[in-house]
Protein backbone atom coordinates (compact mmCIF):
# COMPACT_ATOMS: atom_id res chain seq x y z
CA UNK A 1 0.00 0.00 0.00
CA UNK A 2 2.88 2.23 0.54
CA UNK A 3 3.84 2.23 -2.84
CA UNK A 4 0.17 3.19 -4.08
CA UNK A 5 0.50 6.61 -2.07
CA UNK A 6 4.32 7.17 -3.07
CA UNK A 7 2.58 7.14 -7.02
CA UNK A 8 -0.17 9.41 -5.72
CA UNK A 9 2.08 11.75 -4.81
CA UNK A 10 4.41 11.51 -7.53
CA UNK A 11 1.18 11.61 -10.24
CA UNK A 12 0.56 14.87 -7.66
CA UNK A 13 3.53 16.34 -8.03
CA UNK A 14 3.64 15.90 -11.77
CA UNK A 15 0.63 17.55 -12.13
CA UNK A 16 1.56 20.65 -10.11
CA UNK A 17 4.63 21.01 -12.55
CA UNK A 18 2.66 20.26 -15.70
CA UNK A 19 0.04 22.86 -14.91
CA UNK A 20 2.43 25.51 -13.89
CA UNK A 21 4.03 25.06 -17.71
CA UNK A 22 0.47 25.28 -19.00
CA UNK A 23 0.17 21.94 -19.76
CA UNK A 24 -3.66 21.49 -18.86
CA UNK A 25 -3.85 17.78 -20.48
CA UNK A 26 -1.10 16.38 -19.05
CA UNK A 27 -1.97 18.12 -15.41
CA UNK A 28 -5.47 16.75 -15.99
CA UNK A 29 -4.21 13.11 -16.49
CA UNK A 30 -2.03 13.13 -13.75
CA UNK A 31 -4.04 14.57 -11.48
CA UNK A 32 -6.90 12.14 -12.27
CA UNK A 33 -4.23 8.90 -11.68
CA UNK A 34 -3.28 10.43 -8.31
CA UNK A 35 -6.69 10.41 -7.31
CA UNK A 36 -7.15 7.43 -8.23
CA UNK A 37 -4.31 5.56 -6.54
CA UNK A 38 -5.16 7.38 -3.60
CA UNK A 39 -8.53 6.22 -3.01
CA UNK A 40 -7.40 2.96 -3.95
CA UNK A 41 -5.04 3.15 -1.03
CA UNK A 42 -7.56 4.20 0.99
CA UNK A 43 -9.89 1.17 0.03
CA UNK A 44 -7.31 -1.23 0.70
CA UNK A 45 -6.33 0.04 4.14
CA UNK A 46 -10.00 -0.07 5.25
CA UNK A 47 -10.25 -3.91 4.22
CA UNK A 48 -7.02 -4.59 5.92
CA UNK A 49 -7.90 -2.78 8.69
CA UNK A 50 -11.42 -4.78 9.00
CA UNK A 51 -9.87 -7.97 8.29
CA UNK A 52 -7.17 -7.48 11.18
CA UNK A 53 -10.16 -7.12 13.03
CA UNK A 54 -12.56 -10.06 12.39
CA UNK A 55 -9.01 -12.09 12.27
CA UNK A 56 -8.65 -11.12 15.98
CA UNK A 57 -12.02 -11.86 17.27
Amino acid sequence: MGNLLHYAIVFLIVAIVAAFFGFGGVAGTAMEGARLLFWVAIVLFVVALIANFVRRA
